[in-house]
């Protein structure tokens, strides 16, 4: 079974990420086409990325590295919950990222994010970085304002577009996810590879 990942952006006190996560679990759970798990980015206490070597030359030197990076490979695709700093993403996630290669490459990534413009500039962002890592993101995307989808900024009460974004967005990553599984088998080969 496709094992779909929910990954939290955020390890603040107070934070809306897990409750987003887990309302996005809520609707993801009644499909059967994959297996849905939130991953806490919060409960994995990274330090900030200073190994020694590129995650892409081997795998991280640290207990808690080593537990993040295991955990990131059990999946065969992503959901990340982006929460919009400064415009852009948090810096718990860029250094959970940073952590990560292999685990990631030739995997596929949606997003839903939250924000004063619904975290449409962190999500441009982390589409950067997950280019980077090889990781195919989709189109669709769940955007939340801070002004409709949280009363009072605080409580997290998401309107009915933003419900509605979640099954097209899940729609994208799916078939993606499959595709990409082929790739990482070896079943696919790129144009011209026989020639």
């Amino acid at each position: 079974m496709t094992k779909i990942a929910i990954v939290t952006g955020s390890v603040r006190p107070g934070r809306q990420s897990l409750n987003v996560a887990s309302w996005v679990k809520s609707i993801a759970d009644r499909r059967s086409d994959a297996e849905f798990e939130i991953v806490d980015i919060a409960d994995f206490n990274l330090p900030v990325w200073g190994e020694a070597m590129p995650p892409s030359y081997g795998p991280a030197q640290s207990a808690e590295g080593q537990r993040w990076s295991a955990k990131m490979a059990e999946f065969d695709g992503f959901v990340f919950v982006v929460s919009e700093y400064n415009h852009s993403i948090t810096g718990a996630l860029k250094n959970a990222l940073d952590y990560l290669s292999p685990e990631m490459n030739n995997k596929a990534a949606a997003f839903v994010s939250y924000g004063s413009a619904g975290g449409a500039r962190a999500v441009e962002h982390l589409r950067g970085i997950l280019s980077e890592m090889q990781v195919a993101h989709v189109r669709n995307a769940v955007l939340m304002s801070l002004f409709t989808d949280f009363e009072n900024f605080s409580v997290f009460t998401p309107t009915e577009p933003a419900t509605a974004a979640v099954e097209p967005m899940l729609e994208q990553l799916l078939p993606w996810t499959k595709a990409l599984e082929s790739v990482r088998a070896g079943q696919f080969s790129p144009v011209g590879a026989n020639a």
